[in-house]
C-alpha cells in the first residue's frame, strides 16, 4: 500500500498545487471542502460533510471488526499575499497557503485513494479527518469534536510540515510539542488634553508604556526560568497629532505557554499589573483575556509507534525542541490518544526555504509523499497492534 503511494505521488503534488492557486481563509471554505467530497465520491468513499461548520470527515472500512484510527489535515489559507514566482501562485490577491495546509489535504486525500482501494488489507475503521479553519481562533477542530467527529475513535495522528526541519527528517517529541496560544486586549481611559500641558492630562500612552514595560519582568522574573512562557504586546495605538495627549489607548498582544499552572498565574499577574499602573496614574482600563488553542501534548505510546513506523519507512526521526506557536490539534488530544508529527520541507535548492506565514512560503513537494506515507503507514500499524 505504501509502494501505491508512490505510484500516485504526482498526482498529490497536482492536488496540492489546485489549493494553493484556490485558498481560502478560515471560516469562508467553499471550494475546498466540496472539492474533497467529489474526490471521495469519485473513490466510493462513505464521507459527511458540513461537520463542525465546513469540515468533512470519512470513513474508510476495512473487512472485519477492529480498532478505529484517525488521521487529520487542515485546508485553511491564510491572509498574506503570494509573491513566489512559480506556475502554481494563488490566484485570490491577499490570500495564499502560507502554511502547507494545502499538502497536508493533498497527502490525506492520497491516503483515500490507496486505503479505499485496499479495504481487504487491513481490519477496523480509517477515519479521515478534513478539518476547516486551524488558523483563527476558535478553530475548527473544537466544533468537529462538538459534531462527533471523533465518535467510536480509538486513537489520532496528525502531521504538519516544517519549514525548519530539511526534507527528509521527521521532527517529534514526546509530551508538550506545541503551546497555549492566547491573546488580550488592553484599553485604557486617560483624559486627553494640549501636549503643551501635561500635567492636568492623563496620559494613556505613558500609563501603555509601564504597563508594557512591566509585563516583561513577569517571565524573566516571576515564572521559573524551566517553565516556557512568552508575553508579547504586538498592538498599541494611541493618539493622532503631534501636540496632542489623546484619551485612549489600545495595547494588544499574545501569550504563550505550556503549564496551565503558568497560564493562570500570567493572567493573574497581567491584571494585577493593569490595575496598579492605570490606579497610579489615575486612568481606569478595560482588561480582556481570550485563551486560545490548549497546548499540543503527545501520548507516548503512539507518539513511540508512530517513531517506528517512519523509521522502518527509512525516514530520519529527531527529537525537536517545543514550539510557542499553537495548533488546534489540542482538541483531538484532549478527547483521544494520539500524536503530531512534523515533517520536514525545507530544500534551499527548490527555493523552499521562507519561514510559515510567509509571502514567498514553499515546501519542497516530496514532504507531501513523507506526510502520506507516514499516515498510513502508522494507520495500519495500530490497526494492526
Amino acid at each position: 500500500m505504501i509502494e501505491q503511494l508512490k505510484q500516485i505521488e504526482q498526482e498529490m503534488t497536482q492536488i496540492r498545487r489546485y489549493f494553493h492557486e484556490n485558498p481560502e481563509l478560515s471560516f469562508q471554505e467553499v471550494n475546498t471542502p466540496s472539492y474533497i467530497s467529489k474526490y471521495l465520491e469519485k473513490l466510493g468513499v462513505e464521507h459527511e460533510t458540513k461537520v463542525g461548520g465546513r469540515g468533512v470527515v470519512a470513513k474508510i472500512k476495512g473487512t472485519g471488526e477492529g480498532k478505529t484510527v484517525a488521521l487529520r489535515a487542515d485546508f485553511d489559507a491564510l491572509p498574506i499575499q503570494d509573491e513566489k514566482d512559480v506556475p502554481y501562485t494563488s490566484k485570490v490577491p491577499g490570500i495564499m497557503h502560507a502554511c502547507g495546509h494545502d499538502a497536508h489535504t493533498a497527502a490525506l486525500l492520497g491516503v483515500a485513494n490507496v486505503a479505499s482501494r485496499n479495504r481487504d488489507k487491513f481490519k477496523g475503521e480509517i477515519r479521515l479527518i478534513f478539518q476547516h479553519a486551524e488558523e483563527l481562533s476558535p478553530g475548527g477542530a473544537i466544533s468537529m469534536v462538538k459534531d462527533g467527529c471523533l465518535k467510536g475513535v480509538d486513537a489520532i495522528f496528525g502531521v504538519h510540515v516544517a519549514s525548519d526541519v530539511p526534507t527528509g527528517i521527521v521532527g517529534y517529541g514526546y509530551g508538550p510539542v506545541m503551546a497555549n496560544a492566547d491573546d488580550f486586549t488592553i484599553e485604557i481611559q486617560g483624559k486627553g488634553g494640549h501636549a503643551a500641558t501635561p500635567h492636568v492630562t492623563i496620559d494613556p500612552i505613558v500609563i501603555g508604556s509601564s504597563i508594557v514595560s512591566a509585563f516583561q519582568q513577569i517571565v524573566s522574573r516571576r515564572i521559573n526560568p524551566l517553565e516556557p512562557a512568552v508575553i508579547s504586546v504586538c498592538k498599541f495605538i494611541a493618539g493622532s497629532a503631534f501636540n496632542i495627549i489623546p484619551d485612549t489607548a489600545l495595547l494588544e498582544g499574545t501569550v504563550r505557554t505550556y503549564s496551565e499552572e503558568v497560564q493562570e498565574f500570567i493572567i493573574k499577574e497581567m491584571e494585577e499589573i493593569v490595575k496598579i499602573e492605570c490606579e497610579k496614574f489615575g486612568g481606569t482600563y478595560n482588561f480582556r483575556y481570550g485563551k486560545g488553542y490548549p497546548a499540543v501534548i503527545n501520548h507516548e505510546e503512539e507518539t513511540t509507534l508512530f517513531k517506528e513506523i517512519l523509521e522502518k519507512q527509512g525516514k530520519k526521526t529527531e527529537v525537536k525542541k517545543p514550539k510557542m506557536g499553537g495548533e488546534d490539534f489540542s482538541y483531538y488530544l484532549k478527547e483521544k490518544p494520539g500524536a503530531f508529527f512534523f515533517v520536514g520541507s525545507r530544500n534551499e535548492e527548490k527555493n523552499a526555504a521562507a519561514p510559515h506565514h510567509h509571502p514567498k512560503f514553499d515546501i519542497d513537494e516530496d514532504a507531501i509523499l513523507h506526510c502520506a506515507e507516514g499516515l498510513l503507514g502508522v494507520a495500519l500499524a495500530y490497526l494492526e497492534k
